[in-house]
């Protein structure tokens, strides 16, 4: 018999593309007010669509942020069905005369990811209890049945609305792979255990804050990307200082940049570029 896989089984949904620009806001200054009017209107009426969902189907599949320090002005987030509809998004983007004001500073790929580390572990030993070797086409289809059933039951966390939150935090992280700690050389049972640890803390502050993760292996720099959304920003600092302390977090967590940004609308858009809150 062959051996057990390690590689945890996972639930993929919508595609999720952040986009942060900084608005040149000296070559703004220097346009004529008229023309400046008819680049915000073009462009709210635009952002309007893509977040009311007109464009792309998905309810609330495009939300705008307002960004806090000095890593960009504006990010967009946009949530798709499939990587075809989140270039149209970005494209889409690019066609407003607005970007000709907006200088790219960072982008992120990923897709909503939800990890199946019970559901793996029980359904490997059930699938090798029965005499089925790994990598079959037995095996696989077993793999397939559970996946199906499961992506079923969590459709819409596989494919969620943006939540309303006030604030948003994203940021990227990956697993340590290097000489001392490598998380990808960890037992199953360990990391079933770890993760499991890891995620009792974030269910202590599911009333206050949001969270969407995406993986981006294959997509992007790091391995997952983090979305937390909130009406109290404390709440990010609260629960990333407390998930530190645990061990999948202390040992074994790389974090990259983290971007904070306040929620905003299409029809804001004209107040935020004079440098106004809404």
């Amino acid at each position: 018999m062959a051996e057990t896989p390690e590689v945890p089984l996972t639930m993929e949904g919508s595609y999720v593309l952040h986009q942060i620009f900084r608005f040149a806001r000296s070559e703004w200054r220097q346009q004529e007010v008229f023309h400046c009017d008819r680049i915000v209107l073009r462009a709210a009426e635009t952002l309007a669509a893509m977040e009311a969902g007109t464009k792309g189907g998905n309810p609330k599949p495009t939300a705008i942020y307002s960004m806090i320090g000095h890593k960009g002005d504006l990010m967009f987030v946009h949530f798709r069905d499939s990587l075809e509809d989140l270039h149209r998004a970005e494209l889409a983007i690019e066609q407003m005369e607005l970007t000709d004001f907006l200088e790219p500073t960072h982008s992120y790929l990923s897709v909503v990811e939800l990890g199946l580390y019970e559901s793996t572990a029980k359904t490997y030993a059930e699938l090798t209890a029965k005499g089925i070797v790994p990598h079959t086409p037995e095996w696989n289809a077993g793999i397939a049945e559970v996946i199906a059933r499961q992506s079923a039951a969590m459709a819409p966390r596989l494919h969620p609305e943006i939540p309303n939150g006030k604030y948003i935090c994203f940021y990227p992280m990956d697993r340590k792979r290097g000489e001392a700690q490598n998380w990808y050389q960890v037992p199953m049972a360990d990391r079933q255990r770890m993760m499991h640890e890891h995620g009792l803390i974030g269910r202590r502050y599911a009333d206050s804050v949001k969270q969407i993760i995406s993986g981006s292996i294959g997509f992007d720099d790091w391995e997952w990307g983090v979305d937390l959304f909130a009406d109290d920003p404390l709440v990010f600092k609260k629960l990333i200082y407390e998930m530190r302390f645990d061990e999948v977090s202390a040992v074994y967590a790389l974090f990259g940049s983290f971007y904070v940004g306040l929620r905003v609308h299409a029809k804001d858009l004209r107040q935020i570029l004079a440098g106004e809150l809404p």
